[in-house]
């Protein structure tokens, strides 16, 4: 006699029918999704993250990630003595930290997820902005009280070369790419992954760009108003973007980047929640904040 029980099956097919329609709307698109936070730091979420990823990949959907890497990069500077420095919220890179940042982002955090990713099939190869000059940076100084900081070898993604990126699309590969970027003058520069994917994003013409963070999305006046804010339109998050907590607006800049853009919708998701890029893309409810170009006629 089966043990199954008929009500969990009949669970399971219903989820299945209702990501239907979304897998079909999101066939053969694009997706940019910006991977960090603590997801990037447990072992559980990093799983599932892939498992969410191959599952868009079998489904005739493209994804692409792109990746940071701040706390592992802070604990390789310190098992080296080589002390982290920040200004206006950026990482201050000298040519010493620039080569541990490079060897922390290429050599092991994108291993670790094209590992994770290959684990279900041969689907994923890392980059980096590096690669086919992918992607272009100028130095990029910090303002303190309105004036220019040097920080050293942090850039700012100026230009994108996507063919690297779409070859391994068409040829059904999950590109995984690190956010560092040559520049002009030859320089290797530390680059924002959040801005980095954003930029990505509007050059392959993709279908949504999606960031995963540490919180649950976009409060309306956090902390006095803890609502979250299921959706918005990019003039609406312009408004609100001066008055946003500093850990937060290079991720809303990013979305606002991607969606005036061309991309038809940006998201800020919960990277703590297994399995959030699949909540929000192939199910009904979604999670998260949804950026959108505006509202139509």
């Amino acid at each position: 006699m089966s043990t199954r029980d008929p009500e969990i099956a009949k669970a399971k097919a219903a989820v299945l029918v209702q990501a239907l329609p979304w897998l079909t709307r999101f066939h053969g698109r694009t997706v940019v999704v910006k991977f960090g936070g603590n997801a990037m730091t447990d072992d559980t979420l990093i799983d599932a993250f892939a498992e969410d990823l191959v599952f868009l990949r079998l489904t005739g959907i493209r994804p692409v990630v792109v990746h940071g890497g701040g706390p592992q990069i802070s604990a390789a500077l310190g098992k080296l003595g080589i002390e982290s420095t920040f200004t206006a919220g950026l990482r201050v890179t000298t040519p010493e930290t620039m080569d541990v940042v490079r060897m922390v982002l290429v050599g092991q955090v994108q291993r670790d997820i094209v590992g994770r990713l290959n684990a279900h099939g041969p689907f994923a190869v890392g980059l980096s902005g590096e690669d086919a000059r992918l992607f272009t940076a100028t130095r990029r100084p910090a303002m303190v009280d309105g004036v220019e900081v040097d920080i050293g070898l942090v850039g700012e993604v100026t230009e994108v070369a996507p063919g690297v990126v779409e070859g391994l699309l068409n040829d059904g590969r999950i590109p995984v790419v690190s956010s560092v970027a040559r520049g002009v003058d030859g320089e290797i520069y530390n680059v924002n992954a959040d801005t980095a994917a954003a930029a990505l994003a509007v050059a392959l013409r993709a279908e949504k760009f999606v960031v995963l963070t540490d919180v649950e999305g976009l409060y309306k006046n956090w902390p006095q108003d803890p609502e979250l804010i299921s959706q918005l339109t990019a003039d609406q998050l312009a408004t609100m973007l001066p008055g946003l907590s500093s850990g937060m607006i290079p991720k809303m800049e990013a979305c606002l980047a991607a969606v005036r853009g061309g991309v038809p919708a940006a998201h800020v998701l919960d990277g703590r929640v297994p399995h959030s890029v699949l909540l929000e893309l192939v199910t009904d409810e979604g999670i998260g904040t949804m950026v959108v170009p505006g509202v139509k006629s």
